[in-house]
């Protein structure tokens, strides 16, 4: 008995009943979502977020110094130039990455510590 129809993006059921005097009325019904944020983040949150990062940058940070150590000190043996020139580029390429991925983890870990120490100065509304 009922109908659904898409109208710039809201979706509306229309439904037919008949009242009192045997008339046919449509209604339209939208369906209201309320979201709620019932997961509020607070400082005890942010703390811990900027550990788990600071750890992880002094893990990568450790990877990352140990990788650079090893391609440095492990240079390529072939006489070929495309070889060594291709090599030089996948070295530079991991080690590159390594060392955003650490530091990425660092901005992160003061990021939310500016954010624990900020969230003392705002009042809750």
């Amino acid at each position: 008995m009922g109908m659904q129809f898409s109208c710039s993006g809201s979706t509306y059921n229309l439904i037919k009943f008949m009242d009192n005097n045997n008339e046919s009325k449509d209604l339209n019904i939208k369906k209201k979502i309320n979201i709620t944020d019932s997961n509020n983040k607070g400082p005890v949150n942010f703390i811990f977020g900027s550990l788990t990062s600071f750890i992880l940058f002094i893990v990568f940070y450790k990877l990352s110094s140990k990788i650079a150590i090893y391609f440095a000190t492990h240079r390529p043996t072939n006489d070929s130039e495309i070889v060594q020139n291709i090599s030089a580029s996948l070295n530079t390429l991991i080690i590159g990455l390594s060392f955003l991925a650490t530091f990425s983890f660092a901005f992160i870990g003061f990021g939310l510590f500016i954010v624990f120490i900020r969230s003392f100065f705002l009042e809750n509304k």
